[in-house]
């Protein structure tokens, strides 16, 4: 098989056979070659020493120089070339002790983690598979390089990643590799926050999130996300549910979009059920004021896997409003609008996965609510009409001209405007707003 290589990697690996030494792309982007996506990055691995790599280019960072790592630039492009090496010792679940250069390109490739990321090529010798990758690929196989403990023992993290590919790839896991991982779960606490955070996301995006039951079988979620554990014990005897609290929450993943806050959103979305659930003396089960525990939980999982507060905050303004129902009219829209913010199209998108999500009962009507509700939201952003205080005919400038005192009233006769406005838009203007009885009630209504 002929894999194309951009031109930088085929001058790299050129110079390299040039100077007597051995090279090849390695790992992901052969594998993505091979099931004809675009590699996100290239890497090589050759037998030249880190030393020698410097030597035959001008430009060269040193990255890891001492696991064998050199990154070649190529004008703005950088290119991670790895001397073959055995890895010592592990003794953290991630990083070897110490790391011996070897000349043996099936030594080098024992280390790696799985078959489908164990192939070499260069256009001279084609696809180097040792390991059964191209076989695994064809079975849609995710299998560990030789013994499943001793790779996973290497790095804990390849317990999430083989999940992960399983996900985006649409693969199995293999028994052995299977077992080894539901053995060793435990060890991914030796994981920082932040590769789990990766992870997760990455399986989150992929085009089978649902993948995440696989994580929750074999003992991930446990000890990455207790709280999704929690969920899956938790039965919704009630007639607007037909899955447990763990069930909706993975189907109502699958209903959404793969964007990053939308799927965090709907992951987290009920995560406050089973902390709030009652039932009633008829055996139905309810969930008052789960979202606002799911908004501090959903906190507790950022803080603890080291998110950005953007995502963070996005995504917890989401959960709190997720549950809101109101009729379809332009004045409550307007006021959703104004309380929700900017992620308002995202709510939309938030309410069809949830109700998708849901028993059959009343859906027709319950998504013909949503649908009521994105038109007259689309009709309110072509009528530009005002949403926030910046929208509003006047500004703090035009309240000082017109004698109210600078401060604090300021602001709260903004807010008492735009009271008025949300209701009847038609009000934003400046002669209405600034009308000196108007403005006066405006004043006596913020005192």
């Amino acid at each position: 098989m002929k894999i194309k290589l951009p031109d930088n990697v085929k001058m790299i690996l050129d110079r390299l056979h040039e100077a007597g030494f051995e090279a090849y792309a390695v790992g992901g982007c052969v594998r993505d070659s091979i099931l004809g996506r675009i590699p996100g990055d290239w890497d090589i691995t050759t037998n030249a020493l880190p030393q020698d790599t410097k030597k035959l280019f001008k430009r060269t960072i040193d990255t890891g120089i001492e696991h064998g790592t050199v990154t070649i630039m190529v004008g703005k492009e950088g290119y991670e070339v790895t001397t073959y090496r055995i890895d010592g010792k592990y003794e953290d679940s991630r990083h070897p002790s110490e790391v011996t250069f070897t000349k043996n390109l099936t030594e080098d490739m024992k280390r790696r983690d799985f078959t489908i990321n164990a192939m070499a090529y260069n256009d001279e010798e084609g696809i180097i598979d040792r390991f059964g990758g191209m076989e695994d690929i064809e079975k849609g196989l995710i299998r560990c390089v030789g013994n499943p403990k001793e790779r996973f023992s290497e790095d804990a993290l390849r317990i999430m990643r083989a999940v992960r590919f399983a996900a985006q790839l649409n693969y199995s896991i293999e028994d052995e590799t299977q077992n080894a991982i539901s053995e060793l779960a435990d060890t991914l606490k030796n994981i920082s926050a932040e590769r789990i955070q990766t992870e997760l996301v990455k399986l989150l995006l992929s085009d089978h999130p649902e993948r995440l039951m696989t994580a929750y079988e074999l003992g991930i979620t446990k000890v990455i996300l207790p709280e999704f554990d929690r969920c899956m014990e938790t039965p919704q005897n009630n007639p607007h549910h037909m899955y447990n609290v763990g069930e909706h929450i993975m189907k109502s993943v699958q209903n959404v979009r793969s964007d990053r806050i939308l799927r965090l959103t709907m992951l987290m979305h009920d995560m406050g059920k089973p902390a709030t659930m009652s039932i009633d003396s008829d055996g139905i089960s309810h969930f008052k004021g789960h979202a606002e525990v799911g908004v501090s939980m959903a906190k507790e999982i950022f803080k603890r896997l080291k998110f950005d507060r953007d995502t963070m905050d996005r995504t917890c303004n989401l959960i709190r409003y997720h549950d809101d129902r109101f009729p379809a009219t332009p004045r409550n829209v307007r006021r959703a609008m104004n309380r929700i913010g900017d992620d308002f199209p995202r709510f939309i998108e938030v309410r069809y996965a949830d109700t998708l999500a849901q028993s059959e009962l009343y859906r027709e009507e319950k998504l013909k609510l949503i649908d009521d509700t994105n038109s007259i939201y689309k009709e309110i952003l072509a009528k530009k009409e005002p949403i926030y205080i910046k929208d509003l005919a006047v500004n703090g400038k035009d309240l000082m001209g017109a004698g109210v005192s600078q401060g604090k009233a300021i602001g709260t006769v903004l807010k008492a405007m735009l009271e008025d406005v949300l209701d009847n838009p038609e009000h934003n203007s400046k002669d209405y707003l600034l009308e000196p009885e108007r403005l006066k009630s405006f004043l006596e209504g913020s005192e």
